[in-house]
């Protein structure tokens, strides 16, 4: 599927991680015509107010990346905005793209769908075979009916509505409030403010012994175009690099670019999430694309991003 490059592309969350970087690959793309719209323009959990500016907008694509996210933290003590405003807005998001005619969508889900004690790496025919990790339960089930959803708009009414599922994200425009943000972007907050500070010591919150699989956040958007012109089923599929590593080597990693100085602690009384999660990402690897950012190179780029940010903050400031 060859798509126009003056089709009418509307980017579903383009100010967050996934959709900032899903605009810099449309522009880097030569794509001319894409639609956005902020929180104060569209609530995206309004389904009067979606209907409106679909109608109004006429998208032909949507990459629907927009959502409530954060780590352990944030899921933990925010599970009813968690599962109330994906839910809303992937409803939402969905009906209007039925209602007015859009031609494709690709849904963004999480690699938190899958359950805790899934088979590693873990397939796209794992999917409730099994129980959620608890720490983000809400979310991922907000997820899992993404997916649902999509698959039901397809069986229905014919739609090609499609459904990806990212493993851990990190990169430019991240998140970096301590409170919110997923372990990434939290580690390189952590290291900078010690460093900063002068302090010796970083806290890491649990054991340090989980595996997790990283992926860069412009791979993600470049494998969303990929998708877009290129997949047409009903079943999700995996994004990431299939490659994992442990928490404890993550640290290390950050401590290493961002303060090699500095002792990591463990806080062994927070909680560590799923043992271990790397997606098999075959089926999109047979399909010709696979990830390009190793994780060094992009915890260095993504570091480099976070002090321009800060610098660019205080500047304002003064």
């Amino acid at each position: 599927m060859s798509i126009r490059q003056n089709t009418r592309i509307y980017v579903a969350g383009h100010m967050g991680l996934v959709g900032s970087a899903v605009l810099r690959r449309l522009e880097s793309g030569g794509f001319t015509n894409v639609l956005t719209a902020t929180r104060e323009q569209l609530d995206l959990r309004d389904q009067a107010a979606v209907n409106y500016w679909f109608k109004a907008n006429r998208p032909e694509h949507v990459y629907l990346v927009a959502g409530t996210v954060g780590g352990i933290l944030a899921n933990s003590t925010r599970p009813a905005e968690f599962i109330y405003d994906n839910l809303m807005i992937h409803a939402t998001v969905v009906q209007a793209a039925y209602q007015f005619g859009v031609k494709k969508l690709l849904y963004l889900g999480s690699s938190c769908i899958y359950p805790r004690e899934a088979d590693q790496p873990i397939t796209e025919d794992a999917l409730l075979t099994g129980p959620l990790e608890p720490t983000n339960e809400p979310y991922a089930v907000a997820k899992i009916a993404g997916i649902k959803l999509c698959q039901a708009y397809r069986t229905q009414y014919g739609c090609d509505f499609i459904s990806a599922m990212p493993t851990n994200l990190y990169g430019q425009n991240d998140n970096f409030d301590l409170t919110s943000s997923h372990v990434v972007p939290a580690m390189i907050r952590k290291f900078h403010d010690a460093k900063i500070s002068a302090s010796h010591q970083v806290l890491i919150w649990g054991t340090g012994t989980p595996r997790r699989e990283f992926l860069c956040v412009d791979d993600l958007a470049d494998a969303c175009l990929f998708l877009m012109e290129r997949y047409s089923d009903a079943s999700h599929i995996n994004v990431g690099t299939g490659v994992d590593t442990s928490i404890s080597d993550l640290a290390h990693l950050v401590r290493d670019v961002v303060y090699p100085g500095a002792q990591i602690v463990y806080d062994s009384t927070k909680p560590d999430g799923a043992p271990r999660k790397v997606c098999d990402v075959g089926k999109l690897r047979a399909l010709g694309w696979q990830a390009k950012t190793d994780l060094r190179s992009g915890i260095i780029s993504t570091y480099a991003w976070y002090q321009r940010a800060l610098l660019g903050d205080s500047v304002m400031r003064g």
